[in-house]
């Protein structure tokens, strides 16, 4: 499975793109088969139809968001697609009204709890993975390194945890799941700190991994090439005065993203684990020991990435509140779809903020 990964890691970021749309869409899978099968709704009217259809529609809205964002320069020749995008909320919000009328009419006399049970589980299922995976694409676009980072140091996290409980655990860390101790949960922390802390030093080294990821329409196909930005390069930083009597140096050169994997990892190694143990509790609330069979003992995907949906929201959050700024390119693209008078307004007003800053010289009238 690793191999696999960086396979299709080394294939760019738009299989990766297709790699999270595909867990998405199985861990649905995987979630709205438990509720068909707990609460025994084989009778229920149009119930499977309508759970997918509703995934459609969800994903329909985010991913025609998406293509609005990052895609408007190619949107702009297609007229067919600028129909579609102008309207793409209307569009939406009508096909998603289509879905609930249609449930409406599937009402059952004797099967209205039920019924409405499921429609709810649907609803819970599309905002646990639809949402999520949206926001894992967001993180990708800011850089590969947004992505890979934290979905690593959840791997790590997991791994070094079940290490340091299997050889030294002692004490039980929560009764959802006996197997965790305080040990694993702790050695985890430090080794997953670390681990983020050394990733971030190698792969901030690499345009590939550092630059967004960007459509360009003259190659038709997702770039990555940039001037890194400050986050991406080295820095000199003045070490405690501690570690400077250990380390015997006063600074230390380090990349400003390894500061913010230490939030990252230590996110993914004390928070990230409740995702698992929620997971654990859902499936002990419905008696089930997996929630599938995909993967040969390991049970099925979601039991692979319960921990990882919370870290992409986390990720996500981090991002724009603490990393981004204005886009440039984002604010470019968007200019490029207005009508020519708009740019030109905009374009003087824009002429006479520089102006008034100093950065242009006045037009000399004549």
């Amino acid at each position: 499975m690793i191999s696999l990964f960086f396979l299709i890691i080394s294939m760019g970021s738009f299989m990766l793109m297709l790699l999270v749309l595909g867990i998405q869409v199985k861990c649905f899978h995987e979630i709205i088969t438990i509720g068909y099968r707990v609460y025994h709704s084989y009778d229920l009217p149009w119930f499977r139809t309508l759970s997918w259809y509703f995934l459609l529609c969800v994903n329909y809205f985010f991913y025609g968001e998406t293509v609005a964002d990052y895609f408007a320069t190619f949107v702009q020749r297609e007229e067919q697609l600028q129909f579609l995008i102008r309207y793409h909320r209307f569009i939406s919000f009508a096909l998603y009204l289509a879905g609930f009328c249609m449930f409406v009419l599937s009402l059952v006399k004797k099967h209205y709890r039920l019924q409405f049970y499921m429609f709810a589980w649907t609803h819970v299922t599309l905002l646990i993975t639809v949402t999520q995976s949206h926001l894992v694409i967001q993180n990708l676009f800011e850089g590969m390194i947004w992505f890979l980072v934290p979905i690593s140091s959840v791997i790590c996290n997991d791994i070094t945890a079940y290490l340091f409980g299997f050889f030294f655990g002692r004490t039980p860390l929560i009764k959802l799941s006996p197997k965790k101790t305080w040990e694993g949960f702790i050695g985890g922390f430090f080794s997953t700190v670390v681990f983020g802390f050394t990733a971030a030093y190698v792969l901030s080294k690499y345009q590939y991994f550092v630059c967004p990821v960007e459509y360009r329409s003259d190659v038709n196909s997702f770039v990555t090439e940039c001037e890194p930005s400050e986050l991406f390069q080295l820095q000199s930083y003045s070490l405690p005065p501690f570690l400077k009597a250990v380390l015997r140096q006063e600074t230390v050169s380090l990349y400003p993203f390894q500061i913010h994997s230490i939030a990252l990892s230590t996110f993914a190694s004390l928070i990230g684990p409740f995702g698992g143990f929620f997971a654990s509790g859902f499936k002990r609330a419905f008696k089930i020991k997996d929630f599938a069979n995909t993967i040969p003992g390991h049970g099925g995907i979601m039991d692979r990435f319960d921990c990882q949906y919370l870290m992409a929201t986390f990720v996500h959050v981090y991002i724009t509140s603490f990393i981004r700024g204005p886009n440039p390119s984002k604010v470019l693209q968007q200019l490029l779809v207005l009508q020519p008078e708009q740019q030109l307004n905009i374009y003087k007003t824009l002429k006479t903020h520089l102006t008034e800053k100093g950065i242009l010289q006045p037009t000399l009238k004549v």
